[in-house]
C-alpha cells in the first residue's frame, strides 16, 4: 500500500506579489494615529499639535512596508498616505468653519429669531426676519434678471454663432466677468442707478442688478457646456423632419439638457446669495422689514451679519450671537441649494447617466 504525500497549500498571492502586510495593517496604523492624537489632546496639546502627532504615527505605515514588502510597495503606500493627508488637510478648514458656525450660531436659533426683526431692539431679543425677507427678494429678483439672459446667450453661442468672431468676443468677455471682484459689480450697479436717481440712492433692485452681474457669466458658461453635451444626431433628426431651428432648440435641445441647466441655475444662486460687498454699496441695511425692492434700503443676511459683528453695541454679546445665527442660516440655505442641485441633476438626468 503506497501513501501519497499531499504538498502543502501554496499561497498564490505570496508567490506572485511577495510578502505583504496583513490586511488590517493600514487600519491599525490609522487607529494608532487617532489614539495618539486623542491622548495628546487630552494631555494639553492643541488641535493642530494633536493632528501633527497623528500624521507622524500614520507615516509609520510606509516604514513598516519597507521592512516587510520592499521598496516598491512602500513607495506606493507612501504616496497613498501623502495624498490622503492632503485630502484631510483640504477638508480641515471646511470642517473647522462648519463646527465654528454651528456651535456659535445654533444657540440663538428659535421661533422668535425667524419671526422678529431688529426694529426698536437694543440688546437681547430681535431676529433676522427682515434680513431673511430681503435676501430672498433680492436674490429672487437677481435670478429673474439673470436666468433669461444667461440661457439665451448660451443658446446663441452654441446654436447660432458657433465659431464666428462675435461668439469669440462674447466668450472672452464672459470669462473676464467670471473673475471680477464682487465689489466691482456693486460699484457698477451704484453708478448705473446714480444716473437715474441721483447720489445716495439705496434700493433692493440695485442689489439684484449687482448680483445678476455675478450670476450671468456663471449661467452662460454652465448652460453652454450643457448644450454642447446634447448629441448633434438629435438636432439632425429634428431638422430631417422639417422642424425649424428655433423649435428644435425649444423642444429637443433644451429638454435634453434641462437637468444640467437647472443645476447651473441653482449653483449660481448659491454663489451670489452670500455676497456682502455689492449689497453694502447699493442696498445698505435697515432694522425694519421692507418688501418693496424699489423703495429704500433693505436688509440682507450677509450684510446683517457683517453689521452686527462690526457694530455690536452695548452689551456686544447679543449682537455677536445674532451675527453667528445669521451666518448659520445663510450656510444652511447654501447647503440646501447645493442639495437641490444634486437632486435635480439625479432625477432629471437620463437613467444611464445617474
Amino acid at each position: 500500500m503506497t501513501t501519497t504525500l499531499t504538498p502543502p497549500p501554496v499561497d498564490v498571492s505570496r508567490e506572485l506579489y511577495g510578502a505583504r502586510l496583513p490586511s488590517w495593517g493600514p487600519q491599525a496604523v490609522l487607529a494608532a494615529g487617532v489614539a495618539g492624537a486623542a491622548v495628546s489632546y487630552a494631555a494639553g496639546a492643541n488641535l493642530l499639535q494633536a493632528a501633527l502627532i497623528a500624521w507622524v504615527i500614520c507615516m509609520g505605515l510606509p516604514l513598516w512596508s519597507v521592512a516587510v514588502e520592499g521598496r516598491r510597495k512602500a513607495t506606493d503606500r507612501l504616496v497613498t498616505t501623502l495624498v490622503s493627508s492632503a485630502f484631510v488637510l483640504a477638508m480641515f478648514p471646511l470642517f473647522s468653519i462648519l463646527w465654528t458656525v454651528i456651535s456659535k450660531g445654533s444657540k440663538v436659533l428659535s421661533t422668535d429669531f425667524f419671526t422678529y426683526s431688529m426694529r426698536n431692539i437694543v440688546g437681547e431679543g430681535g431676529g433676522i426676519y427682515h434680513a431673511l425677507v430681503g435676501t430672498l427678494l433680492i436674490t429672487g429678483a437677481a435670478a429673474v434678471i439673470s436666468i433669461p439672459i444667461g440661457i439665451f446667450a448660451a443658446i446663441y453661442l452654441v446654436e447660432y454663432a458657433e465659431g464666428n468672431r462675435l461668439s469669440r468676443w462674447i466668450r472672452f468677455l464672459v470669462d473676464v466677468m467670471t473673475g471680477i471682484p464682487s465689489i466691482v459689480a456693486g460699484l457698477f450697479a451704484y453708478a448705473l442707478f446714480v444716473l437715474f436717481f441721483g447720489e445716495g440712492v439705496r434700493m433692493g433692485v440695485g442689489g439684484s442688478v449687482a448680483l445678476s452681474v455675478l450670476m450671468i457669466p456663471i449661467l452662460v458658461r454652465s448652460t453652454e457646456e450643457m448644450l454642447k453635451l446634447v448629441p448633434n444626431e438629435l438636432r439632425e433628426a429634428s431638422y430631417a423632419l422639417g422642424v425649424p431651428k428655433w423649435r428644435t432648440v425649444a423642444k429637443v435641445v433644451l429638454p435634453t439638457s434641462l437637468a444640467g441647466i437647472v443645476t447651473g441655475i441653482t449653483l449660481s444662486i448659491a454663489r451670489v446669495i452670500g455676497e456682502t460687498a455689492p449689497l453694502l454699496i447699493i442696498v445698505g441695511t435697515t432694522d425694519s422689514v421692507n418688501f418693496n425692492l424699489f423703495d429704500g434700503r433693505m436688509a440682507s443676511l450677509p450684510v446683517f451679519a457683517f453689521a452686527s459683528q462690526r457694530n455690536p453695541g452695548i452689551p456686544p454679546e447679543f449682537s455677536i450671537d445674532r451675527a453667528w445665527g445669521a451666518a448659520l442660516v445663510l450656510l444652511v440655505i447654501v447647503m440646501l441649494l447645493n442639495l437641490i442641485a444634486r437632486l435635480v441633476s439625479y432625477f432629471f438626468s437620463p437613467k444611464g447617466e445617474r
